[in-house]
């Protein structure tokens, strides 16, 4: 089991790529893992033939636990590591348990020197087990006739023909599979899923979570996306996320209490220099929230990329273990859905997690700023939810949060991060 972040100690073997008995290429991958993290496959780092799966899939190991045996042309693998070890003769390579020519590993190992180098001798080469396991056959099944007793690619030939030609009574029809009239199916949940589930009950039940929620106009931002256009940002599309991003980070350099983190095990609170932001992503296998590091220094358009590349790489699986931890504070953009706001839980030991709610045409009531005459306009209306942990944080502290996010948010002075002139 490799090590898949620094702060990952167990996984997950959720699917194997390869048979037990394939031939299988140096960096191939060979079988995918699951963290609690991340999900990712992983290559073998020597060709060989995969000799025996030690792990079934749905299975979680420790860190540095072995997984397979593969067989590599000119070693043994287990003789090497028996070697090491101290521990019992190493076997001839390749014997087994559940060898394709069905010799027992118990067997091998009582036997003579002579007697093992004669079992390994007459093991079937990789092609020939694959054949065999094609033609439904094991080693008993056929005649050797090749040099030391070797099975050759005309022996299962002639066994296949052989069990072609032989009399046979015809199996009985499969009996209709039994179905569920209501189609109401069970299936474990995937390891990500759970560990999901199980933080979020947790966070329930460790803070004091309360939310508040402001509207906002942010009509000046649309307005500025469309002077921008994909090009300004460098080619990454300027959705409303990375404004509410920017916006969010400046307001967190001023009310740093909402930038921390609770040790509730220890009594203490830690406030942090930086500001790692953790930006929610849907995925196929849950929501995942991999982290931005150093956000207050990245520039509107830096975050806008930055948001693109981890978001990207979480939902094809190449995110590292390592990016989805170490974050600060969290913004999940709930509107990306189309929904107007909802209460976002927080992602522990944080202290505050930021909801963007769908961006929404509609008739507002504005102030013209000049006379104060009142009047109704079509507008680019949003819902901000702050969730907060009421522990530490007080609801006044948390309204300053959020109308200071409104305001620069409304102001929409970015032109200069989007190389654009004020207007």
């Amino acid at each position: 089991m490799p090590q898949l972040g620094e702060t990952v100690s167990e996984g997950t073997i959720t699917r194997w790529l390869r048979g037990q008995g394939d031939t299988v290429a140096a960096d191939e991958p060979l079988v995918e893992i699951a963290t609690d993290k991340v999900s990712m496959e992983v290559p073998t780092l020597r060709a060989g033939v995969l000799l025996e799966v030690l792990v079934k899939e749905g299975e979680t190991v420790p860190v540095g636990a072995a997984l397979a045996w593969l067989e590599v042309e000119g070693e043994d693998a287990r003789a090497t590591v028996a070697a090491e070890e101290g521990t019992a003769e190493p076997v001839a390579t390749g014997a087994a348990p559940g060898a394709a020519d069905g010799t027992a590993a118990a067997d091998s190992a009582n036997a003579t020197p002579a007697a093992r180098a004669d079992l390994g001798e007459r093991r079937p080469s990789p092609l020939i087990r694959r054949l065999l396991e094609e033609a439904g056959l094991t080693a008993a099944d056929v005649k050797p006739s090749g040099p030391g007793g070797r099975i050759t690619r005309e022996d299962v030939s002639a066994a296949v023909a052989a069990r072609l030609a032989a009399p046979s009574t015809p199996e009985p029809a499969p009996a209709p599979p039994k179905r569920d009239p209501g189609g109401d199916h069970t299936q474990p949940l995937s390891r990500v899923r759970a560990v999901i589930a199980e933080r979020m009950v947790t966070s329930l039940h460790t803070s004091a979570q309360l939310t508040s929620v402001v509207e906002v106009d942010v009509t000046r931002i649309a307005q500025l996306r469309a002077r921008a256009g994909s090009a300004a940002a460098r080619g990454v599309k300027l959705s409303y996320l990375p404004f509410f991003a920017r916006a969010a980070v400046e307001a967190l350099e001023a009310q740093p209490d909402l930038n921390a983190s609770v040790d509730t095990a220890a009594g203490t609170v830690s406030h942090h220099s930086a500001i790692h932001l953790a930006v929610a992503v849907d995925t196929e296998r849950g929501l995942l929230a991999p982290v931005i590091r150093d956000a207050g220094r990245l520039s509107l358009v830096g975050i806008a990329m930055a948001i693109a590349d981890v978001a990207a790489r979480t939902r094809d699986g190449t995110i590292t273990a390592d990016e989805l931890s170490g974050g600060t504070f969290t913004i999940t953009n709930t509107g990306s859905r189309g929904a107007l706001f909802d209460t976002p839980i927080i992602n522990q030991p944080q202290v505050a997690i930021l909801g963007t709610g769908a961006v929404v045409r509609r008739p507002v009531v504005v102030t013209d700023p000049d006379n104060g005459a009142e009047a109704i306009a079509i507008r680019s209306m949003a819902f901000l939810a702050l969730t907060y942990d009421h522990r530490l944080i007080d609801g006044a502290a948390a309204a300053k949060f959020l109308v200071a996010v409104r305001k620069r948010l409304e102001e929409g002075r970015f032109s200069p991060d989007l190389g654009l002139s004020e207007s």
